[in-house]
């Protein structure tokens, strides 16, 4: 499967293309995650043609855009999740290195215009911190350890597993709630033990977390959700 990017003035946004060998048929669908549309283009159909397809759906397609969720850019005021609550966001001054909290509102120092940036680095902090201390806890209960943790802007899924037992998880997980967090790193520690997702996989996470279900659940209706945030 390959991905390409081309920018159409019919569109509201960029146009992905993606050439699908087990795809039957072209379709055109919206990816909320990247805020984009995606052509899926079998092997017999070329680009050319594909782009005649949505050129037919452009109206549809821009529409669906037009309805996603406005994103949130982090600046001072911005209310933003996390760990399940919203939290007011304030800029407190330059002085240089510090966030803090303040009752229910966050505290960002520094510049003005690095705002965006200190948020978000601290943000990410929280994130490996968290997410650190939980991997430990719960390799250590099936007796297997984990590799390198890595948090990253991951916009396909939440956590991933590599073969090597490397770790990664989305740094916007920190803005769910603790049980969302808990579930995903359990889904991922798992598979430490479960490189698949057997009926032994899932009693490794059961066994991990209580959260299994409520987990799935909320990542499925609220997960995109924290995507809009500090674009």
């Amino acid at each position: 499967m390959t991905d390409k990017i081309i920018a159409q003035k019919d569109y509201e946004s960029s146009l992905m293309i993606r050439h699908a060998a087990n795809a039957k048929r072209i379709s055109l669908k919206i990816d909320a995650t990247i805020r984009r549309g995606v052509l899926v283009l079998p092997p017999n159909i070329s680009e050319q043609e594909g782009l005649e397809f949505a050129k037919k759906n452009k109206k549809w397609l821009n529409e669906q855009i037009a309805r996603l969720p406005p994103l949130v850019p982090f600046h001072d005021g911005v209310s933003i999740p996390f760990r399940g609550k919203q939290l007011i966001v304030r800029h407190g001054g330059t002085t240089r290195g510090l966030v803090a909290f303040e009752r229910d509102q966050l505290i960002v120092f520094g510049r003005q215009e690095h705002f965006q940036r200190r948020l978000t680095d601290w943000l990410k902090d929280q994130a490996r911190c968290e997410i650190g201390r939980l991997v430990t806890d719960k390799s250590l209960t099936i007796g297997y350890k984990a590799g390198r943790i890595s948090i990253r802007d991951q916009k396909g899924r939440w956590g991933s597993c590599a073969s090597n037992g490397n770790l990664a998880f989305s740094w916007r997980l920190i803005m769910a709630p603790d049980f969302v967090l808990d579930y995903v790193v359990a889904h991922e520690v798992a598979h430490l033990a479960e490189h698949n997702h057997s009926r032994a996989f899932w009693n490794i996470v059961r066994a991990l977390t209580n959260h299994t279900d409520r987990g799935r659940i909320w990542l499925k209706h609220e997960g995109l959700q924290l995507h809009r945030y500090g674009k």
